[in-house]
């Protein structure tokens, strides 16, 4: 057994994330990382180092010492920036070792209360209707939530024009201040402002209905058939990180997930659990990474 696994962790692990914090992966974060520790016998502090869609986090911690010492807690764009940004500094598969995925984050397909539609359907037949006219909000170009509003637009035959916002707080506000019409917020971020009447939501993201919203139908119900995406965050060493380390990180995290009492604090902050073993968070990366190029290449997504 390598001597650096068995000593593991000799100092504090820092966890580094491409999202501001208070966002929707920050939470989750906290609330693994600081059970983690415990586990642990050391502090495992997270660190937002938000900007250029994630790479700067993915890249810090591509070029880290892989010890062990530096994970990177990352978001669905890891997934996309390969297929929006010719040369990047770091190589998804090759500089980095996924260690699990943790959770998935349910969309909502939301419109502002003027919007005159009740469902998935009456959208879809008001886009058609105007083709162009209608606008969506996201939180920046190829985010997560940019990428399901264009799958939906993709499916449904329609045209809808994007307005990307600098993060997912200022692309909720914009919805319900009726600067734009439709918006894909988190459940959890949605749920509040439903039910103070400031926003309606048609339809959940996910082929499972949303335990936030259990009266609302998944876009997959409302005629879209298939129709699956999801925000998503996971844990990565950088390559190199000794088998041993990441076998015991795989098992740590699952555990702590996957405790009672963490899975039903998390179901409540609107996350689905997910854990998985390390190869099958690297087939998911795949599997999202082919999707997601198609989807670039459909909507003509660019970063300038």
């Amino acid at each position: 057994m390598d001597v650096q696994a068995q000593t593991y962790p000799s100092k504090p692990v820092r966890v580094i994330m491409g999202t501001a914090a208070g966002g929707t992966g920050d939470i989750s974060a906290r609330m693994v990382t600081q059970k983690m520790a415990e586990s642990l016998g050391q502090p495992v502090v997270v660190e937002n180092r938000p900007g250029a869609g994630g790479a700067i986090a993915d890249e810090a911690v591509a070029r880290s010492q892989p010890d062990g010492h530096t994970l990177l807690y990352a978001a669905g764009a890891i997934a996309t920036l390969p297929a929006l940004r010719a040369r990047l500094p770091y190589d998804v598969e090759r500089d980095l070792a996924p260690i699990s995925l943790l959770v998935h984050t349910v969309f909502g397909l939301a419109v502002h209360p003027s919007v005159p539609v009740r469902d998935a359907q009456g959208l879809i037949a008001l886009a058609r209707a105007r083709p162009g006219k209608l606008t969506f909000g996201s939180p920046g170009i190829g985010s997560s939530g940019h990428l399901a509003a264009e799958a939906f637009c993709m499916m449904a035959g329609v045209k809808i024009l994007h307005v990307p916002y600098k993060g997912a707080p200022e692309a909720i506000v914009g919805v319900v201040a009726g600067e734009i019409d439709v918006g894909v917020p988190s459940v959890t971020t949605a749920l509040p402002l439903v039910n103070q009447g400031k926003l309606k939501v048609l339809a959940v993201s996910t082929l499972k209905r949303s335990a936030l919203m259990p009266s609302v139908p998944t876009l997959d119900e409302s005629g879209l058939k298939g129709y699956q995406r999801a925000g998503w965050n996971g844990f990565l060493a950088p390559a190199g990180v000794p088998r041993e380390i990441i076998t015991r990180l795989n098992t740590l995290i699952v555990k702590t997930a996957n405790a009672p009492e963490m899975r039903e604090a998390l179901v409540k902050q609107g996350y689905e659990v997910q854990t998985t073993t390390p190869d099958e968070f690297a087939a998911f990366i795949r599997s999202e990474r082919a999707q997601n190029a198609k989807l670039v290449k459909f909507a003509g997504i660019k970063i300038e």
